[in-house]
């Protein structure tokens, strides 16, 4: 998890900030992306892409990560401007938020499979979550911190059981859509095939 990383501490930078999103795919809320610097030669034992932890050792790295970190910085895009600027775009914009919002200004940028809109030096990682662990610390600080998103959510709007599926198109979560229709939370670019397919079954 750290070849990305001893190859740029070889060529001298100093403060790495992996950089990641989640919810690119949900029907419900924010992007969230994040990004972390850690310090160079630590070594989190576990650490993995977020999708791959369970919630329990998602929680418990994300405290080690908040505790360890050199910083970290949060990005967030809601769905209004999600369905005005497209999904990807609005992932990018909530990236460019994380590493502004840094506390430390980072030397390179590692990102997953993406651009940042940064003058800052930088690698889009294919698979980066999976194979550097940079990018896997701002995947589980951006993952938890959207579940916990999703928690208030559900309190919110109750009806569409988002702190089950945390936004994304279930079957409980289309059959909700289709029941009730969608909340001023839901990104309406994303609804139209669902909600007509849903029409057709009911």
């Amino acid at each position: 998890m750290l070849e990305y990383e001893l190859g740029l501490w070889e060529q001298g930078y100093r403060r790495i900030a992996g950089i990641d999103e989640v919810g690119r795919g949900c029907l419900f809320g924010d992007v969230v992306a994040a990004a972390v610097i850690l310090p160079e030669g630590l070594v989190i034992e576990g650490i993995n892409d977020s999708k791959k932890l369970t919630e329990k050792r998602r929680n418990a790295l994300y405290e080690v990560i908040q505790a360890e970190a050199l910083g970290i910085g949060i990005g967030y895009v809601d769905a209004q401007t999600v369905d005005r600027i497209n999904i990807k775009q609005a992932a990018r914009l909530a990236m460019k938020q994380a590493v502004e919002l840094l506390q430390s200004e980072p030397d390179y940028l590692l990102v997953d499979a993406e651009k940042v809109d940064s003058p800052l030096p930088q690698l889009a990682v294919i698979h980066g979550d999976a194979l550097s662990q940079s990018i896997a610390a701002a995947s589980i600080i951006a993952k938890v911190t959207r579940d916990r998103m999703c928690l208030r959510w559900d309190l919110e709007y109750p009806a569409y059981g988002i702190a089950i599926h945390k936004g994304y198109a279930t079957k409980q979560h289309r059959e909700a859509l289709a029941a009730y229709g969608p909340s001023p939370l839901h990104r309406r670019s994303f609804l139209g095939k669902i909600l007509a397919v849903q029409e057709e079954l009911f």
